[in-house]
């Protein structure tokens, strides 16, 4: 993705949606692209409740028509605080089909959704919807934790060299093309425990670390003026990727994370990877997930 022309959100009404809803409209805003809310219901709970407590039939229809009327209000809302119009659908069926097929049929650049539940420890967990479509997703995909006060200032790009990495840094110059961006590469010495078990003295694992850093940094520079940014913000840093991101998102005072989906077998297509599942958890920002 190189320019921003359509942007979906996939709301359920709540606060967090809602959250979304507005920085969907300040990123439309902005790139001048066009903008629609979409609220999906599952039937399968109204058919539920009416076999077993209330026998109407028009129930579904009634939890539409009042979404319909709440999605119309926040469209109103975007436009007077943002000056920017939306289309509206409101829709049952599967929620992770339907946004799917959303996606498919307007050509989406980007799907923005809420993060959903607050745990009672500090991180927020993720929604069922969002993991589930995250494991399918056809367009880059932001999950949108805390109300926006203003553009993104400072974007954080964890890279791993891989394909995905410089698609991940394009999708941040197109969301952002303002904001600072800091790339982060995290290296992890490969057997570095098995030597240690061989007893390898601590001055040839420490040269062992640094000819990998070295290499990483050379790597990172290659990168950054491979995709344009030869000015940006070069870190390395050694580590458990899935944790230091996290650590250098609060050190470097980022908010928003612009991390690629991981994987390129067909098993890990299926699930969303570990490092990437870790920092939409525990993160404090928004997190931009790229194909």
């Amino acid at each position: 993705m190189t320019s921003l022309n359509h942007v979906l959100v996939a709301t359920d009404l709540s606060t967090p949606a809602r959250n979304a809803a507005e920085r969907a409209a300040l990123l439309s805003k902005a790139r001048d692209a066009s903008l629609d809310l979409l609220y999906v219901a599952n039937p399968a709970p109204f058919e539920r409740l009416k076999q077993i407590v209330v026998p109407d039939e028009d129930l579904l229809k009634r939890a539409l028509d009042t979404a319909k009327e709440k999605t119309h209000e926040l469209a109103d809302m975007l436009f007077q605080r943002y000056d920017i119009a939306s289309g509206i659908q409101a829709t049952s069926g599967s929620v992770v089909s339907e946004i799917t097929r959303v996606v498919q049929d307007r050509r989406s650049d980007l799907l923005v959704c809420g993060a959903k539940g607050q745990s009672l420890v500090r991180h927020l967990l993720l929604g069922s919807t969002v993991q589930r479509m995250l494991s399918r997703m056809l367009c880059p995909m932001l999950v949108v934790k805390s109300a926006p006060r203003d553009a993104y200032r400072r974007l954080l790009v964890p890279v791993d060299f891989s394909p995905s990495s410089l698609r991940a840094i394009k999708i941040a110059k197109a969301v952002a093309p303002e904001a600072e961006i800091i790339l982060l590469h995290v290296y992890e010495a490969p057997f570095e425990g098995s030597m240690r078990f061989a007893h390898v003295d601590q001055d040839t694992l420490t040269h062992y670390r640094n000819v990998i850093r070295k290499d990483a940094i050379e790597q990172l520079a290659a990168l950054s003026d491979a995709a344009g940014v030869s000015g940006a913000r070069q870190v390395v840093v050694h580590g458990d990727p899935a944790w230091r991101i996290v650590e250098q998102e609060l050190e470097l005072d980022c908010d928003l994370i612009v991390i690629g989906k991981q994987g390129e077998s067909a098993l890990e297509e299926l699930l969303i990877g570990s490092i990437t599942k870790h920092v939409l958890n525990e993160s404090r920002c928004d997190v931009l997930v790229s194909l």
